[in-house]
């Protein structure tokens, strides 16, 4: 595809198997596909991206299983830069996304517009994309299983209200974050968990925000806290690495209740390199009700207090096995 006018007529044919290459250049946002199988859309140029501007989302796929996206550039929406999702089928998830090396930056700015929104996904792959100014989350779970987000940058940007970088909710479980870098990427860089109507969940009746979630070797620089952990039911967060942190290290949430819903716990914290101000961080995990903190654990953290290294061991909820204060882990 060579201008707008051929992507169009592309779109208005497309068939299961379709790769649709798409040459540099700018084209309106505002494209929805549906129902179609193992489609392709990818840059024709993989170091010049096509951009696409504007809409209120960049592009949204509805059921579009084994769908690759690939080499592309979103800009400037009004909703969500990319939105993918089940279609509302809350029972039978959509499978085998991939997402990669996809651009997508200033969304919203404010309110709750997304850089990617996932809803109903199974086995999702986001590999080495890159998100830059949203007003609610950067990527954005909703009911989402047995995914993987790799290798991804977000960076915020002043006058965009983003409240996270990656949030995992709505029943998500089995999901991994690793290796991404977050740079002052919303108040809850990750948010493992958040809240989430009942009518939403996938699946139905789930009794949990998150589960079964790894969040492993980034880097989380600035922020109110590094990671909230809001109604998740099992996570590991390990090997990051947390710089400078304005206010909390991180939070121990409930924001979803009701009968049967479990309280945020089995947190498992351990092989991390935490360097933060202690005139900022009075307070080290802020925890609010109707959780179980007591569960959570920890092991082997390096807690590095750069302004007053003599105020570096934090007050946690259990006693740390092998943790190490004072000493900087850079």
């Amino acid at each position: 595809m060579h201008d707008a006018k051929e992507l169009q007529t592309a779109l208005r044919d497309l068939k299961p198997g379709t790769t649709l290459k798409i040459a540099p250049g700018d084209y309106p946002g505002g494209h929805h596909v549906s129902g179609v199988e193992n489609l392709t859309v990818e840059s024709l140029d993989a170091k010049v991206p096509p951009h696409f501007k504007g809409g209120a989302n960049g592009w949204q796929f509805s059921r579009c299983a084994g769908l690759t996206l690939r080499n592309l550039r979103v800009s400037g929406q009004t909703g969500n830069g990319l939105n993918l999702d089940d279609g509302g089928q809350l029972d039978a998830p959509v499978t085998g996304i991939t997402l990669d090396h996809v651009e997508v930056s200033d969304i919203g700015p404010k309110g709750n517009h997304d850089g990617i929104k996932c809803s109903g996904l199974d086995k999702l792959t986001i590999r080495d994309c890159t998100i830059t100014g949203w007003g609610g989350q950067g990527i954005d779970f909703v009911g989402c299983h047995h995914s993987l987000i790799t290798g991804c940058r977000f960076i915020g940007k002043e006058g965009f209200t983003a409240s996270a970088g990656v949030q995992l909710k709505g029943g998500t479980s089995d999901v991994t974050v690793e290796i991404c870098h977050f740079t002052n990427a919303g108040e809850r860089p990750i948010n493992v968990g958040g809240s989430t109507g009942l009518e939403y969940f996938r699946p139905q009746g789930a009794k949990h925000e998150a589960a079964r979630i790894i969040v492993r070797d980034n880097i989380i620089e600035g922020s109110l806290c590094a990671a909230a952990f809001v109604g998740v039911d099992e996570a590991e967060f390990s090997r990051n690495t947390i710089l400078f942190p304005t206010k909390w290290i991180f939070r121990i949430l409930q924001e979803t209740k009701g009968p049967g819903f479990v309280p945020c716990r089995n947190v498992f914290i351990k092989d991390n390199r935490i360097v933060f101000h202690r005139s900022q961080v009075q307070i080290e995990i802020n925890i609010g009700g109707d959780t179980a903190p007591d569960t959570f654990r920890f092991e082997n953290n390096r807690w590095f207090a750069e302004d007053k290294r003599q105020a570096s061991k934090p007050k946690l909820p259990s006693e740390e096995k092998a943790g190490v204060y004072g000493i900087d882990p850079r």
